[in-house]
């Protein structure tokens, strides 16, 4: 995420002023699209307690109490599916929350262009806090979109390219609003050109959780196919759904924030249907990007730090006609992990694969990732680990081409969810 432009814009007969400033924690943005205001905040990363991987006992899940978990909770107040509010400071790694008015981004998102922040990767989205009794909001890019609006989801957004009406005739005072991305990068790149509040008054943003964790994968966490009725269906938006993925529902049931950086096909060394001789631009070579499209886009990794790192790739890799060689794969796969250290230093990394791969294929990557992940802990690393995620069990169906179904992916998350307690104490 770009932050080194914080502009501040009144009416448009009133002057404009621009200001630089280093980088930072994360930029809170706001536009009324009435005309009235643009306004912008950054957080400092020296602000920050917990952003080199310090853990809080009450991290919270976004925005409130009690919220509407998928698969049967509550609906209550405010909440990014079910956490308590936190009394920590808000800021993508904790920094202190402003008390002015703006919102906050969710995952990697780039906010120099004046025009609209931008956004790509599965699940990055918009969280605001505001008064009034009606909200509209204007997207750009024909992505598709999960909404949640004081606790509760709402039905899926397709924006017009207009001003969208998300919520009318609410009840007076204050109401929180989230945004996420249900769709992957390969769709192309969400435009977040602001909200509009009717005569309600934008407040300052929720605060972020204390809790952080970034997954690292493929299709599977990207909610591939998981709306889909059986394995018989193709890839579609409309069967794609990032907020009933594994890593989110294990988010929200730990309070936590999350960062998804996944792409469907993609591998370690090689990507779907590659042949392993000639396999090009993997996972990898995307990891270091906000907008995975342009190589020029840099994220800056000191500016979100989490707690955990689940990389869950290696599926596409033995999908090749000829799999990698052992020595390529944990080479690569050691590199992976390497980048993701020199990222993170305290985070915790937890390596899986699953669950689609079955059989000589499941055996064969889970031995490369133990390889990769033992030579790690021998040279010193002793965070980084091995868990395992149980291959697809037919009773539970699928998603489309055979991707993990709703009902499986809410067993991967319980299944993540049981190894982050244990290793984190959440």
């Amino acid at each position: 995420m770009n932050c080194d432009t914080v502009l501040y814009m009144r009416t448009p007969t009133r002057s404009t002023s621009i200001f630089s400033v280093a980088p930072v924690q994360h930029c809170r943005l706001a536009l009324l699209l009435s005309g009235t205001v643009l306004l912008a905040g950054c957080s400092s990363a020296e602000d920050d307690p917990v952003a080199a991987g310090g853990s809080s006992a009450d991290g919270v899940g976004g925005t409130g109490t009690a919220g509407s978990e998928l698969g049967g909770a509550e609906a209550g107040s405010p909440g990014l599916g079910g956490a308590e509010q936190s009394s920590g400071g808000s800021g993508s790694g904790g920094a202190a929350q402003s008390s002015e008015p703006g919102v906050r981004f969710v995952g990697r998102v780039e906010t120099s262009d004046p025009a609209g922040a931008r956004f790509a990767w599965s699940g990055s989205g918009v969280l605001a806090r505001f008064s009034g009794t009606s909200l509209a909001v204007r997207l750009g890019g024909g992505q598709q979109y999960s909404v949640v609006i004081d606790g509760v989801l709402q039905p899926k957004l397709i924006p017009t390219g207009g001003s969208d009406t998300l919520a009318e005739e609410l009840a007076a005072g204050e109401h929180d609003v989230e945004i996420y991305r249900r769709t992957e990068a390969s769709q192309g790149e969400s435009v977040f050109m602001g909200f509009d509040l009717g005569s309600g008054q934008l407040l300052a943003p929720p605060p972020a959780p204390e809790r952080r964790i970034e997954i690292i994968g493929d299709s599977i966490s990207c909610g591939y196919g998981n709306e889909g009725p059986d394995m018989n269906c193709g890839f579609t938006p409309d069967t794609e759904n990032h907020y009933l993925t594994y890593g989110a529902l294990a988010a929200r049931t730990l309070g936590a924030e999350l960062t998804t950086v996944a792409w469907s096909g993609k591998g370690v060394v090689c990507n779907y249907g590659d042949d392993a001789m000639s396999c090009v631009d993997p996972l990898p070579t995307y990891y270091n990007r906000v907008l995975p499209n342009r190589a020029t886009s840099e994220w800056d990794f000191s500016s979100w730090q989490p707690h955990a790192v689940v990389i869950n790739l290696s599926t596409n890799d033995f999908s090749t006609a000829v799999d990698p060689a052992q020595a390529d794969f944990e080479t690569a796969y050691a590199a992976l992990i390497e980048r993701v250290r020199a990222a993170y230093p305290e985070a915790v990394i937890l390596c899986t694969v699953g669950p689609l791969l079955s059989g000589a294929d499941l055996s064969t990557a889970r031995s490369y990732i133990s390889n990769a992940v033992q030579a790690r802990v021998a040279a010193g690393d002793a965070r980084v680990k091995t868990f395992e995620l149980a291959p697809t069990d037919p009773a539970n169906g699928y998603g489309c081409d055979w991707h993990p179904s709703l009902r499986t992916h809410e067993i991967m998350a319980e299944a993540l969810t049981g190894v982050l307690r244990t290793e984190l104490g959440w």
